[in-house]
């Protein structure tokens, strides 16, 4: 109900725009003063169409986040084919799934048995699929570019030091200069 005696409805869809409308509807009750935006107003049918979620911004619109952009992700949920994270503003949080596979280089690492919910995690942004509201994310991926930059600056692929040899030496140049 609005001033006046006109009454307005939020859609379900205009909630929340990371979860569905359902789900988003049990935070409300009925007398509940809640902020909106008028979205349309059509005189002829007397209606009044607001919406909730576009009082905040879209994590999807302009350029919030870009492929290979590392980004910290705070574990919502564990589940045994991945996990569930969201990121990004507080107001407008974006959320991912990053399956096992994509858990950890390393094949013993891809538990998710590792993970608890609150947990923070690096991981680098794999994709953006703006139609489907979906970014992609991995650890996996980060870990790799790391391990890329730390070849490039101690040493190359076909020298035939592996990245514990490479890494080694950058820490005894390292402790070497603190002396």
């Amino acid at each position: 109900g609005l001033d006046n005696d006109i009454d307005g409805m939020v859609h379900l869809s205009d909630l929340d725009w990371n979860v569905s409308g359902e789900e988003a509807i049990q935070r409300y009750r009925k007398g509940e003063t809640v902020k909106a935006k008028v979205l349309d107003v059509d005189v002829e049918k007397e209606r009044v169409s607001l919406g909730i979620k576009q009082l905040g911004g879209d994590p999807m619109e302009g350029d919030a986040f870009k492929k290979g952009q590392q980004v910290t992700v705070t574990v919502t949920a564990v589940e045994t084919g991945g996990i569930e994270v969201k990121f990004g503003e507080e107001d407008a949080p974006a959320t991912a799934f990053i399956r096992k596979s994509d858990l950890s280089r390393d094949r013993n690492e891809q538990r998710t048995e590792r993970f608890s919910v609150g947990d923070r995690v690096d991981a680098m942004v794999t994709g953006i699929d703006k139609a489907s509201r979906r970014v992609s994310v991995s650890i996996k991926a980060l870990e790799m570019k790391d391990e890329q930059a730390a070849i490039e600056q101690f040493g190359s692929s076909d020298s035939g030091a592996s990245l514990g040899d490479i890494l080694g030496a950058a820490l005894r140049e390292k402790a070497g200069s603190k002396e």
